[in-house]
């Protein structure tokens, strides 16, 4: 049934309190017009600034009853004709007990027509005892049709505000913009289009970041993710030959979304390995090879002391995901956020509880890039088969990866790598992490900054000498590490 069905069922049922949460009033007010052409009552609808006006049968009269919330109820409730009641923002003055029982009585048909009271506001949160009497009707989003036919109407309209200038239009930008804005009311996807029309008085490729932008500024509105606006691409990260195939192997899937028969979307992956080897690194570099934005969750920000606002906080940021789709959710250091030590009263198992359920029923295009270092503090029922597509493990690197490494980085400063001896630094770098042979070049510039003189082989090979990296400091632990890994996880490289 369409959106239009279902609200004109509710008024044949004469459905006494229907609740809807949204922005856009003046489409709901347009919606309940439309439904009289399947349905008649009488169309009423109250603000607390204009009060009790009739607007059926396009017509809008002056006030019929005062703006005050009391004696609207009472118009109501004395109305000899049955009719449909749209109050806005109504809800903060059902604080009142008289208030409550004069609706209660509305509703409960106590000397009253058959009337459908409808509350409509941004966020309408009821009494309990209301609350078990009221039907909450979700309106729907704007389909493809109806954002293309929006964004032609901002079009004309740029063009009648610049001297009949057209919008330059890229046509597959255009169905990537459309995409993007899915998941948005129609306000906030005109308003997101205005900016970008606006803007240049273009629909372009390079539209697209800024789109991403200003959608998340829009929808995180809980706090609790984070923008990541310095993404990387793969050519930026040495090593890692498999899971970048991997990555590439799904990328037309994940960015048409539309999975083949029998294959289904992909869902994410799970980064294990060795601190300073490149997980995050990757897990940018995995969005940039989707095309699509990064979006960190810090799991640090959702907990609260207060018994199940920790639980909300998640609910609400995964929420803020889903709007976002299509993009990467990137959970970093994830087993900080899920370790159980039963002295957390629980919160950590029902953290636990909801994300895998939200991972398993999820329909949104979002992608979960989750890493973590200490693999025995992961529970078991997150490394289950099918939780993610794969787990893979991100070790020290190889000979050929540390030169990879070295090349990288002192290209980056500037440099020229085939100066240096790089085979040789390579070997002598042996159970380095891509961050510790990073900071060996680091450090082997304040070294020749010190002496005044540019960076060589021989510097840089003390520095590396001089350096005792983890795989030596913590070497029990890495190695267990690498142990575990070995027959349970596939190899990043």
């Amino acid at each position: 049934m369409s959106e239009l069905q279902d609200l004109t069922a509710l008024i044949r049922a004469n459905t006494p309190l229907i609740v809807i949460e949204t922005q856009d009033e003046t489409r709901i007010v347009g919606l309940f017009r439309e439904a009289l052409m399947h349905v008649w009552r009488s169309l009423y609808r109250w603000s607390i600034t204009e009060g009790l006006r009739r607007i059926d049968m396009d017509r809008e009269d002056e006030a019929v009853g005062p703006p005050d919330a009391s004696a609207a109820l009472r118009m109501i409730q004395e109305a000899d004709q049955r009719g449909i009641y749209l109050l806005l923002d109504f809800h903060p003055y059902l604080g009142y007990a008289s208030h409550q029982r004069l609706l209660r009585d509305i509703i409960q048909r106590r000397h009253s027509q058959p009337h459908v009271v409808v509350l409509v506001g941004a966020k309408v949160e009821l009494p309990a005892e209301l609350e078990a009497l009221a039907t909450r009707f979700n309106p729907r989003l704007p389909d493809a049709n109806a954002l293309l036919k929006m964004l032609r109407e901002e079009a004309a309209s740029y063009a009648q505000e610049n001297g009949g200038r057209r919008v330059e239009v890229d046509q597959e930008a255009v169905q990537q913009i459309l995409r993007n804005l899915r998941g948005l009311s129609m306000t906030d996807a005109r308003r997101i289009a205005r900016q970008l029309i606006f803007a240049d008085g273009a629909l372009k490729a390079d539209d697209l970041p800024q789109l991403a932008k200003l959608k998340f500024e829009l929808l995180n509105r809980s706090g609790h993710l984070h923008y990541e606006y310095d993404s990387a691409r793969f050519s930026d990260v040495a090593g890692a030959r498999r899971l970048k195939r991997w990555i590439e192997q799904r990328r037309a899937v994940f960015v048409s979304g539309n999975a083949p028969p029998g294959l289904d979307p992909p869902k994410g992956m799970l980064l294990l390995g060795v601190q300073g080897c490149g997980k995050s690194m990757l897990a940018k570099a995995t969005a940039a090879g989707f095309e699509v934005p990064l979006l960190r969750l810090d799991f640090g920000t959702l907990y609260n002391k207060y018994h199940g606002e920790t639980e909300k906080n998640l609910r609400d940021a995964l929420a803020s995901a889903e709007q976002l789709a299509p993009c990467v959710l990137w959970i970093d250091e994830v087993e900080k956020g899920l370790a159980s030590s039963g002295e957390d009263g629980g919160v950590s198992r029902r953290v636990l509880g909801y994300l895998l359920t939200w991972m398993a029923e999820r329909k949104a295009p979002v992608f979960i890039v989750a890493t973590a270092n200490q693999v025995q503090e992961l529970p078991a029922e997150l490394l289950r088969k099918g939780r993610f597509d794969e787990i893979f493990f991100v070790d020290l690197p190889s000979p050929d990866t540390r030169v990879e490494l070295l090349h990288l980085h002192l290209a980056r400063r500037q440099l020229q790598p085939d100066l240096f001896a790089l085979p040789a630094l390579a070997a002598a770098s042996d159970g380095f992490s891509g961050a510790e042979i990073e900071q060996a070049v680091v450090a082997g510039l304040y070294a020749a900054h010190a002496e005044q003189k540019p960076l060589d082989t021989e510097l840089l090979m003390a520095e590396i000498r001089n350096t005792r990296p983890l795989s030596v400091l913590m070497a029990e632990q890495v190695q267990s590490l690498r142990d575990w890994a070995r027959e349970r996880t596939v190899p990043a490289d």
